[in-house]
């Protein structure tokens, strides 16, 4: 699952994380994703779900020190099912071990990364979790190739890798395009015909239809099958828990 769950803000009335953060944590809790990644969380927001998602430890740092001041591109996994063997952060920019803004973005950008080996069946794979600048232009063509030269030099083994987040492009622009060369689209690769809605950013807005797609899930092309997609659009008392609605995937390595 990936999940951008909105920064806290403090004046957001209605939209407070102290508003939301009850159904969106019990809204994980019911699906129950192997694997999550969240986009926009503040270190509170990351240690508050940390604290009631009891099964899921979490990697990742904030993108502002590398420690925990900045939104954080988190990934949480099920500590039952899963070993963490490598982890990483990296800055979206011409210095990634550095905290940095890259070429014409408007903020920071990070990409955490996380080596994962299923404890019981000893498979390894790769998950990335992103998210790309709003603004910036070369930025997102950049990150593109910055994110799959790290798999590249990361993954000499040939193992499933999934990159996933809220990249804020549309399908047909550019970056996405270039992403497709070497990973799928897991909703063009669905075995079963994609669920919900067509886009993945409702603005808070509940009585618009949500059409705009720019969080994604992609998958390595040879060793992962995705078996069906969703894009979950639950609410409460007719309001979305975050501006952007999560998209799950059940997939086979």
């Amino acid at each position: 699952m990936t999940y951008n769950i909105r920064y806290d803000d403090p004046n957001g009335g209605d939209i407070a994380w102290s508003n939301r953060k009850a159904f969106l944590s019990n809204q994980i809790q019911f699906y129950e994703p192997d694997i999550f990644g969240i986009q926009e969380g503040l270190y509170h927001q990351v240690t508050y779900l940390d604290s009631v998602l009891v099964d899921y430890n979490y990697i990742g740092v904030g993108r502002d020190d590398g420690k925990t001041k900045g939104e954080f591109s988190a990934i949480f996994f099920n500590k039952e099912k899963f070993n963490i063997l490598n982890e990483g952060t990296f800055w979206l920019s011409e210095t990634p071990s550095k905290i940095s803004v890259g070429w014409d973005a408007y903020i920071e950008r990070i990409c955490t990364y996380g080596w994962f080996e299923d404890k019981f069946t000893k498979q390894q794979f790769l998950v990335f979790n992103t998210h790309f600048d709003h603004i910036g232009t070369l930025a997102r063509v950049n990150s593109v190739a910055l994110i799959l030269k790290k798999i590249a030099e990361l993954n000499t083994a040939n193992l499933p890798v999934i990159v996933m987040g809220d990249f804020n492009l549309k399908p047909e622009e550019k970056p996405v395009q270039l992403l497709l060369e070497t990973l799928n689209d897991s909703k063009q690769v669905s075995k079963f015909k994609p669920f919900g809605p067509i886009g993945t950013f409702n603005g808070f807005k509940f009585n618009t239809p949500v059409l705009d797609r720019i969080d994604y899930i992609f998958t390595s092309k040879e060793n992962i099958k995705v078996l069906k997609y969703a894009v979950l659009s639950d609410s409460e008392n007719c309001k979305y828990p975050s501006d952007h609605l999560p998209v799950i995937i059940d997939i086979k390595l």
